[in-house]
């Protein structure tokens, strides 16, 4: 079955959060059964938050991972993105009750609308498989333009399942067809080329009740620094 596509800024299309616009009521708690919520509080605990961080979320989704990141350090500045307008007013429901300030915008991740050198931290959970061919290179382009000299990519993402019902089971939520371009080899390849330093993947976890995995990626932007040949 094809994945459902919705409309943002005509004609432009997404894939909206739960593969298919009809099972978006349902997406937190499928998310929550599959173990997505636990994996994304390890995601943030990887990137260290300081006081006063600027922090993007591209591809926030209902906002999951971002109330929870603000929920912890309230003094982090949020900015949550989404191209689904459905999801981005679920998102502002969950951060209006847990009393948080998050700002949410509508856009995607190819074409961020952000000054460049803007954050501190992106993240990016569970939304790298929706993309389709080269808006991966031009997704990985945008964020390094956004980060500040020295800022970091934090990414979580699904992997191929190992077993057939992992394979049944990333059917059944839209990720199959979108999985097999999403190896640890390829996305460290376009994380590098994009022009990330110290591209990595530092960690993996169990999900889909074991049946799949997900894998954690960090990458630096670079620090241009011009140095003064010595007088000779």
């Amino acid at each position: 079955m094809k994945d459902s596509m919705a409309m943002v800024n005509s004609p432009r299309t997404y894939i909206p959060a739960a593969g298919r616009a009809i099972f978006l009521p349902f997406y937190d708690a499928i998310t929550r059964l599959l173990g997505a919520d636990n994996a994304r509080a390890a995601l943030i605990e990887q990137a260290h938050l300081r006081a006063n961080d600027r922090v993007l979320d591209v591809g926030c989704g209902t906002g999951t991972l971002i109330t929870l990141l603000k929920r912890r350090q309230p003094e982090v500045e949020v900015v949550g993105l989404d191209p689904d307008p459905k999801a981005l007013a679920r998102a502002r429901r969950k951060a209006e009750r847990a009393a948080v300030s998050i700002r949410f915008n509508q856009g995607v991740a190819d074409a961020l609308e952000y000054p460049s050198a803007s954050y501190d931290v992106v993240f990016s959970s569970f939304m790298f498989h929706h993309l389709e061919g080269n808006a991966k290179e031009r997704a990985l382009a945008e964020i390094l333009r956004v980060l500040k000299p020295g800022g970091s990519l934090f990414m979580l993402d699904f992997e191929q399942p190992r077993s057939g019902a992992g394979n049944w089971l990333s059917r059944l939520l839209h990720t199959h067809d979108r999985l097999k371009d999403n190896s640890e080899e390829r996305i460290l390849m376009l994380i590098t080329h994009a022009g990330f330093a110290d591209a990595q993947k530092v960690g993996e976890r169990a999900v889909m009740f074991g049946l799949g995995r997900a894998g954690y990626y960090r990458a630096c932007a670079r620090i241009s620094a011009v140095i003064d040949s010595p007088a000779l």
